[in-house]
């Protein structure tokens, strides 16, 4: 019998079309299209429809205010923290274009961070990246980051889950680091948020991004930005959008007046299809409840880890239960033809460099773990 804790999330598994077809353990790249995205996305197209350009200012700006709040209800924030951007790309570069580098001209980043993180200050000719190694290539210590972090830090950017090993960053002993040194704390949580708790403040994060793309189950074309309040005032982007413009409606051009709440960070007009499915998957996500579907992922990751190490497997991950998440690295002679192959037998999971990537949701069943562990024999 399964020892895998909340069967009774199981009867989820009707929510979702692929997983009547497919052995589906790829959340870590998108996430699974549930009925009720699908019945919102229908909602967006009926309105279009039928209201054409007036449905912007009847519904669907009531639509991303709804959204919004769950993101705040969510993440345990206000409102006020929470902005809306096309991307972490875009998230990040706002950000980015809202700190003085005169003084402290260094950003301390982590070897294993996935590359847009870093990309947004190798870009800038004034900024200096100091990377901070890892000796393993799964994680790093997190007493090593106040080694790389002094009075010339503007910013301490890392993942709160590393994309490559699932590794979980304790983030409280960096952000005491980076705050130690004068220094702006931003965490990129796009591959934490819908599979680990998260609670931006509470990590001592200043700065925190995330999205729906992947276990939160709402798609691409959207990026959720929380900056703690405090912080708001002395962060004045220069990249910015009408979105983020103080009473946007006037349509000035002689100034610009930022928002006074996180608004500021908005660049552009949201993806409001994207606004209508992430709304879905959001909503079963707060339903469910994060400590159910963290317990029920850490449970199906443990038993997928352990089938894998009996046949033989060479696994990159953390030896400790609780810095792994969600995501198991499976080293393979050619990843992109067991991939591939996998594909042929129904299973869908991803590759990263000479890494098969699987990543059991919460609506995975120990079952899927067998065929895919059968598969890969």
């Amino acid at each position: 019998m399964s020892t895998i804790p909340h069967p009774e999330l199981e009867a989820w598994r009707t929510e979702f079309p692929i997983l009547q077809t497919r052995t589906y353990l790829n959340s870590c790249s998108l996430g699974a299209l549930s009925r009720r995205s699908m019945g919102y996305l229908g909602e967006y197209q009926a309105l279009w429809n039928t209201m054409g350009a007036s449905a912007w200012y009847e519904l669907w700006m009531g639509r991303i205010g709804n959204l919004r709040s769950r993101v705040a209800e969510f993440w345990n924030a206000r409102e006020t923290e929470v902005a809306f951007s096309p991307s972490v790309s875009a998230a990040l570069s706002s950000i980015a274009s809202a700190v003085d580098y005169g003084k402290r001209n260094r950003v301390v980043v982590a070897e294993l961070d996935f590359p847009t993180l870093v990309y947004q200050w190798l870009a800038r000719p004034e900024v200096e990246v100091v990377v901070v190694p890892s000796d393993d290539g799964i994680g790093i210590p997190p007493e090593r980051w106040a080694e790389y972090v002094d009075e010339r830090t503007a910013i301490v950017a890392t993942s709160h889950v590393f994309y490559g090993t699932g590794y979980i960053q304790d983030l409280a002993p960096i952000a005491k680091a980076a705050h130690d040194a004068g220094a702006l704390f931003l965490v990129d949580g796009y591959q934490a948020v819908g599979q680990v708790p998260v609670d931006p403040r509470a990590s001592g994060a200043d700065v925190y991004v995330g999205g729906p793309l992947k276990w939160l189950l709402g798609g691409p074309g959207l990026a959720f930005l929380w900056v703690r309040e405090e912080r708001i005032p002395e962060l004045v982007p220069t990249v910015v959008s009408w979105f983020g413009a103080e009473d946007q409606f006037s349509f000035r051009t002689d100034a610009f007046e930022p928002r006074g709440d996180a608004g500021r960070f908005a660049l552009g007009t949201p993806a409001v299809p994207t606004v209508y499915t992430a709304l879905g998957g959001m909503e079963i996500i707060l339903e469910v409840g994060m400590e159910r579907v963290r317990e029920r992922i850490d449970a199906l990751t443990e038993d997928l880890v352990g089938r894998l190490r009996g046949a033989g497997h060479e696994l990159k991950i953390s030896d400790r239960r609780d810095r792994r998440s969600g995501i198991v690295m499976v080293r393979v002679e050619d990843s992109a033809a067991s991939v591939a192959a996998l594909a042929e037998k129904g299973i869908v999971v991803d590759k990263r460099g000479p890494y098969v990537r699987v990543s059991p949701h919460f609506y995975n069943t120990v079952e899927e773990n067998a065929r895919f562990v059968a598969a890969m024999r």
